[in-house]
């Protein structure tokens, strides 16, 4: 029986076997010969108490070590959540708004609420980038809003400031680049404190390593999924038609909605810009 570095052995050897004492007659009668049989009387009763307690604190010292080595698949997991609680309070979610105009509304009438003369066309994920108010989207996610000429068109950005209370504002585009599929908005949150997410670089990636997509498919907000780095330099075709270079390929779930949210390392930081790209083989996810 083995108890953490301990062996029963070494307990052994700690603690001596206690010898018997054998008392004669001749000395029963001897006040002196009696105190001393009964100090050996009590060191025998007390030996085997002492290595009992000795043996019961080195089990428990064996199992609070072997708690704290064993179940490496929880500490993973805890890794993970506190990833996710500490990246997601910087993702946003953004809808596109047609808005349906009768001959009795102004631009001045219109607003973000989605009734019957606001119907959602389209949803997709976005950043925060800074402490202003700036939005960090795919190029396609804001399209109709970018090309709208006729002034139907409204960016719905959700997103929550660093106490975690949710609101919504217009989002604004103040930058484009069909190209690389990338958009910046604009919110006003004067008076909000935001959490911009923590910038890192796709350029010391390797192919294996984890990464973690954070994004609202299908509508669905604050959705995490994990996987690694598939594929790094591809060639994916950007909204203009042009080939966007060293795009990252993943095989964490990138669907519908996820757009324009991050893709992040396992230390929280920005690596990427999540895409779905649909190729003649089906969607595939992209990150750029």
């Amino acid at each position: 029986m083995v108890l953490g570095s301990f062996s029963l052995l070494h307990i052994h050897n700690h603690f001596p076997p206690i010898h018997k004492h054998y008392i004669t007659s001749s000395s029963s009668n001897n006040p002196k010969s009696q105190k001393n049989l009964l100090t050996r009387r009590r060191t025998i009763a007390f030996g085997p108490i002492l290595f009992v307690a000795v043996a019961s604190s080195l089990t428990h010292l064996a199992i609070a070590q072997q708690q704290q080595e064993e179940d490496p698949l929880e500490q993973e997991e805890d890794r993970v959540v506190k990833l996710f609680q500490e990246a997601s309070p910087s993702v946003v979610f953004i809808k596109d708004l047609e808005i349906v105009r009768s001959p009795k509304t102004t631009s001045d009438d219109v607003n973000l609420i989605e009734d019957e003369n606001a119907k959602v066309e389209g949803t997709g994920s976005g950043f925060i980038w800074d402490k202003f108010g700036h939005i960090v989207t795919n190029y396609h996610v804001v399209a109709k809003l970018a090309t709208d000429g006729s002034g139907i068109h409204r960016c719905k950005i959700y997103l929550a400031d660093t106490r975690g209370n949710g609101f919504y504002r217009e989002g604004k585009i103040v930058g484009v680049d069909p190209a690389y599929d990338l958009a910046v908005l604009k919110v006003n949150v004067e008076g909000i404190e935001l959490k911009p997410v923590a910038v890192g670089t796709s350029q010391n990636l390797h192919v294996g390593q984890s990464c973690f997509a954070i994004g609202n498919p299908y509508g669905y907000e604050n959705t995490l999924t994990t996987g690694v780095v598939s594929g790094l330099g591809r060639e994916i075709p950007s909204p203009n038609g042009r080939a966007i270079r060293g795009a990252i390929q993943t095989d964490a779930d990138i669907n519908a909605g996820n757009s324009g949210g991050p893709l992040i390392d396992s230390y929280g930081h920005v690596i990427g810009v999540n895409t779905a790209t649909f190729t003649r083989k089906g969607a595939l996810p992209f990150v750029i």
